[in-house]
């Protein structure tokens, strides 16, 4: 597979002082899922508004380094010439738009797209039935799952040939997140988008991707196939809550894991 998108030594700063990414480099492969793990503040969101183009109304810039998405610049580009080459961003928090209804929201995503837009949203009722049964629902009074599954179908109103998805497990139920999960890795395989995935579910997220970065401080610090970060003892203990033995570590255990992680030392 070829590279559809790749950051080269990004950096990106707030308010001309806080620098959040420190040389910043990922490479995401068409057709693929990549996932993008590691805790809060690490700047995996900023990442995806970087290749968005979300930074600007935060105040924030790309200083250093490109952004390359199907063999174009595009860190320099405004947001919404961004979507028309194929980026489509599901913001963390899912972000419908409350007084529409379901379907109401999902023309909404298909602003950009060309051609007849029934068989799209036939598409996205196939994968997400609930949102048939709830096409003439006004939006906000949907539960937190239904609007994710919203916020990803709209998404694909507008056929991306990539996704940000930014915490689709945020706030779900396990079993709902299982759900939502399985439906990401169909419409994978077969739709052939690309999905560049930020989570902290770091279970969840390495069972349906193909490859992951690991971020601390603004920088990967560690990244490889998912079965080699699941085997190895620092992403088992400190992003998957096991030990070496396969037990849960408890909080006091790993409270001083910064010190301890081999890769920052």
């Amino acid at each position: 597979m070829a590279a559809l998108l790749s950051l080269n030594n990004i950096e990106v700063i707030y308010n001309d002082v806080i620098l959040v990414l420190k040389g910043l480099s990922i490479t995401v492969e068409e057709g693929s899922i990549v996932a993008l793990l590691g805790a809060n503040g690490a700047g995996k969101s900023t990442t995806l508004k970087a290749i968005s183009g979300l930074l600007k109304p935060e105040n924030g810039d790309v200083t250093d380094g490109n952004i390359v998405f199907d063999g174009t610049n595009i860190h320099h580009m405004d947001a919404a010439s961004i979507v028309r080459k194929g980026v489509f961003q599901v913001m963390e928090g899912r972000r419908v738009f409350e007084h529409l209804t379901v379907e109401e929201n999902l023309r909404a995503g298909a602003y950009t797209a060309s051609g007849h837009m029934s068989p799209t949203m036939e598409m996205v009722y196939e994968y997400f039935p609930r949102l048939r049964e709830r096409r003439a629902q006004i939006s906000g009074l949907l539960s937190g799952g239904e609007q994710q599954m919203l916020a990803i179908g709209r998404a694909l109103m507008a056929h991306p040939r990539l996704i940000l998805l930014d915490e689709p497990s945020l706030g779900l139920a396990p079993l709902l997140v299982g759900e939502i999960f399985r439906i990401i890795k169909r419409i994978n395989e077969e739709q052939r988008t690309t999905i560049l995935l930020v989570e902290q579910n770091a279970n969840i997220a390495l069972a349906i991707a193909n490859f992951a970065y690991i971020m601390e401080n603004g920088r990967v610090v560690l990244e490889g196939a998912p079965d080699d970060l699941r085997n190895n003892a620092d992403v088992r203990e400190f992003y998957l809550g096991l030990t070496e033995v396969g037990k849960r570590k408890s909080y006091r255990e790993v409270k001083h894991y910064k010190r301890r992680k081999r890769w920052l030392s």
